[in-house]
Formats: structure tokens, sequence, C-alpha cells
């Protein structure tokens, strides 16, 4: 049987997703969890792996088991189980052709910057922080370039192991709202380090020492050394995968309407 669970976490204290042997891992801690109330060892495929520091709002995985429990049992069950950095939303039982990776068809993250003169406290594990004031509308107009499918060499991580750099973006936008200075990135996939590439580069156009056109120019680059610095991780937020209606998950983590089918991120690759 295929379960497919939707889970938040802080990934403050965590070295990413993905199960690694030098450190914790969200991943780890929710085979863990799962192994626990199946009563058999768990391998659990997520979405999107998200690196050291970044948070989920409704990561998705699957796993294949042989227990049979209900889905309050698997939510109720694992989140005991789990830190309290970690929670399952939701469980939902699926056919064997489900794959949380390969059948999504968009990702969606935010990235949330406190811009005032004082650092945070309160929100500090959540937001990065720019004392510097910051033109969103300038940021806003700057980042319309990257819709659409292009090669995103200039935004990539040079460890990033993708097997090209072709990514379509099918929205972008900046707002603010009060202090906070929001990015808001959908894809059908991203590259390592790319959403947080990104904002460094747009930043250096909200506190104008680039025009908006400079990030036009540097994407056309296809050239990491002409981007700006990596943004923080504590301000990303994966927000979620998204999937076509067939699969009848929650409304948060599937497409809107009938929009035209994109091909999924791992076709491409």
């Amino acid at each position: 049987m295929r379960v497919a669970l939707g889970i938040e976490y802080d990934g403050t204290d965590y070295f990413g997703w993905q199960r690694l042997g030098h450190g914790p891992s969200v991943q780890a801690e929710v085979e863990r969890a799962l192994a626990f109330v199946a009563d058999h060892p768990v391998a659990v495929t997520c979405a999107g792996r998200t690196d050291a520091g970044v948070h989920a709002r409704c990561q998705v995985v699957h796993f294949d088991t042989r227990a049979v429990r209900t889905g309050r049992a698997w939510v109720l069950g694992a989140t005991s189980r789990l830190p309290r950095a970690i929670a399952v939303l939701w469980a939902r039982v699926m056919p064997d052709d489900f794959h949380a990776r390969f059948s999504a068809r968009a990702r969606r993250y935010r990235y949330v910057l406190l811009n005032r003169p004082v650092r945070p406290a309160l929100e500090a594990r959540f937001v990065a922080w720019e004392r510097r004031p910051l033109d969103a509308g300038a940021m806003h107009a700057a980042a319309q370039c990257l819709v659409g499918e292009q090669d995103f060499s200039s935004f990539r991580a040079v460890s990033c192991q993708a097997r090209h750099a072709r990514r379509n973006v099918t929205a972008v936008a900046v707002r603010r709202e009060d202090d906070r200075v929001i990015v808001e990135i959908e894809a059908n996939a991203f590259l390592h380090h790319m959403v947080r590439n990104l904002v460094g580069s747009l930043l250096e156009v909200g506190t104008g020492e680039r025009p908006v056109q400079w990030i036009a120019e540097v994407l056309a680059a296809r050239d990491r050394a002409r981007a700006g610095a990596t943004a923080p991780a504590q301000g990303l937020t994966f927000i979620g995968p998204r999937y076509p209606a067939q699969w009848a998950l929650p409304a948060e983590v599937t497409l809107p309407g009938n929009p035209h089918d994109q091909q999924s991120a791992n076709e491409r690759e």
C-alpha cells in the first residue's frame, strides 16, 4: 500500500531534508517515526529536498507499507514520535503509480525579508533581515524577466548536480507587507540554491545598487559570478508541490482549476 503525507517543519536545527550520516535530517526523523507506527522500516520519497535551515509549509512524501492504518493513525502516531519542529498534517492512501516527486507538476517557495533597522528576535528563525530600505516595486519589476522556460545557470549553486539549468518559472512576485518584503516564486522545479541566489540578486535592485534591467542581464549571462550573493537560509520556506487534480490530494497541493498540465521537472532533466 502506498501512502502520501503532508509534512511541515522548521528546518533551523537540521542539515536539510535528506538523510545524512553526519548530522540530523528531517527525513531521518520522519522515517524513524513512521517505522514506529508501521512496525517495520520505512523509506520515504519527498517532492523536493530542502537545504539546511530551510523550512517547509507542506512537504509531500510517499512511502510503501504492509501495515494497515487509518489516516488519523498515521498523522497522530507519527507526530507523537516526531520532534516539536516537525509535524504530519495529513495522510492519504494513494494508487501505486503516485510518486511524490515525479507526479508533481510545480513547486512553490516563499522568501521573507524583515526590512527594518532592528534585527529580529521573535521571528529570527523564519525571516532574513535587511536593515537597508528596500524598493519592493523595483524588485517585482526586475523579477518579471524570470518568468518562462529559461536557462538559470546564473542562479544555480556551483555544487548543483542537475543535468541542465533549464527551468520553467510560471510566476514570481515581490510585495511589501508592513516591514516585510515577500518574494514568492513557482516553477516546475528549482536548481540548488536557485531561490536564495535570485533573492540575493533582487536585494541589489531593492537597495538601489543595481537597475531593474540588471536581473535580465545576469540571467542572459548564464554565469553564476555575475549574480548576487546567496541569501540566508532562514528566510526560505518550501510552500509545497502541486499535483494534478486526478490525485485528489488536499487543495493546498493541487493545481488550481484545470490548467495545461506541465511536463514534470524530472522528465525534463
